[in-house]
């Protein structure tokens, strides 16, 4: 292969990873055709039932994510002692899992808890609509069984 066709095909390849990269995005005016703005919608019922699946998530993962630990340090121990790098790698491995484990336990409970917790402080809250005040719980009850849904 000559020198300048490795350059023209060197070329060739930027063009198309280049163009790959490539990300849409709306036009400078603001203009975004005729997708209407705000379409995207949840519900007490939904955010309720991600806190419920971050619970029953965290649960399983208390319950389950550490079955392997005793006999993970076991089997490191043991290679340790017969002179077997292996085990510091073993030793490495279930340590890792463990910082990850505990990171995501910590995700799953602040996600269930931060579902509980919004739904408590806006259970009061007031809104203005339509010439009058709406507690959350009449808007609740008008998203649960309204027109529509």
């Amino acid at each position: 292969m000559a020198w300048d066709e490795w350059e023209q095909l060197k070329n060739q390849a930027a063009q198309k990873q280049s163009a790959r990269m490539q990300l849409n995005q709306l036009p400078a005016d603001g203009g975004g055709g005729s997708t209407p703005q705000g379409d995207l919608t949840v519900d007490q019922k939904d955010l309720a039932a991600i806190g419920d699946h971050a619970f029953k998530l965290w649960e399983d993962l208390g319950r389950y994510g550490r079955d392997a630990w005793s006999s993970s340090q076991t089997a490191a121990s043991d290679l340790k002692t017969q002179g077997f790098t292996l085990g510091g790698a073993v030793d490495r491995v279930q340590s890792r899992w463990e910082e990850q484990l505990t990171s995501l336990l910590d995700a799953c409970a602040h996600i269930s808890n931060h579902m509980d917790f919004t739904k408590k402080v806006h259970q009061g809250d007031e809104y203005y609509i339509g010439g009058q005040i709406s507690s959350i719980s009449t808007l609740d009850k008008g998203f649960d069984g309204g027109k529509g849904h």
